[in-house]
């Protein structure tokens, strides 16, 4: 299988305040690639870096072989890599429905025009239907999205990560706020609708992480610790003392 995303050397630093250094992680086409660590280890920066929110202070990422390092988070976007925040990033005024369908216009390069009325447009119509059905969320389509529930409100968010049809998936904590019953229900939910996907995530719970991922990168202290399978980590007596080991 091929590499879809690569990361080399890369380090950042605010101010002279050095919160990832000499970074490489591969992720390979189709497979589920978590990132853990302990809170400060540099994950959610990582994530804004790979994916355009945020500029490295050094190195270089390479998306499909292609040097994306600076890029902005739009134009990266649109090479096919889609991510979800740890904070709730939906339209809260707009119905379930229009929030989906401004994710699937986006993919199909849609735009208003004065012949050409969206509600019309069926191909429009259909491919939002189908990713309602897919999230589980037809039955509150009508609904403005400031009125679900907080999971419900995950699950729209993680709608419009995948209405865009990706080749890789980046879901930032996707259990973050969620009840256990929720948590535990999110592993098949997740492995659904990212199902043909590469996924790279990063997630606190463990559970979540050693039942969905492939491989798991361990980050202490803005730096790589180890890379491996779910096994090979839980048995690793380093990443016990950085990080397992304090649950």
């Amino acid at each position: 299988m091929r590499e879809i995303l690569k990361v080399e050397n890369l380090g950042k630093d605010f101010s002279g305040l050095l919160v990832l250094s000499r970074i490489d992680i591969n992720v390979i086409e189709g497979e589920r690639h978590a990132i853990i660590g302990p809170n400060g280890a540099g994950k959610t920066t990582l994530f804004n870096i790979i994916t355009g929110f945020c500029k490295p202070s050094k190195g270089r990422i390479f998306f499909l072989d292609r040097d994306i390092t600076g890029w902005p988070a739009h134009k990266i976007a649109r090479l096919g890599l889609s991510r979800s925040f740890q904070i709730i990033n939906v339209f809260p005024k707009m119905t379930v429905y229009e929030n989906v369908r401004s994710a699937v216009i986006s993919k199909l390069n849609r735009r208003f025009n004065c012949t050409t009325l969206l509600v019309q447009d069926r191909e429009t119509q259909r491919e939002s239907d189908r990713i309602l059905s897919l999230v589980r969320l037809t039955d509150v389509r009508d609904v403005p999205a400031s009125e679900l529930s907080y999971g419900r409100q995950r699950q729209l968010e993680l709608a419009l990560t995948v209405a865009r049809d990706p080749l890789l998936i980046m879901l930032d904590e996707p259990t973050a706020g969620l009840s256990s019953e929720e948590t535990r229900r999110s592993v098949p939910f997740i492995k659904q609708i990212t199902e043909g996907k590469t996924l790279v995530v990063v997630e606190h719970d463990m559970d979540v992480v050693f039942n969905l991922a492939d491989r798991i990168t361990v980050l202490n202290d803005g730096r790589v610790l180890v890379t491996g399978s779910p096994d090979e980590i839980r048995n690793n007596s380093d990443v016990r003392n950085a990080y397992l080991g304090r649950k």
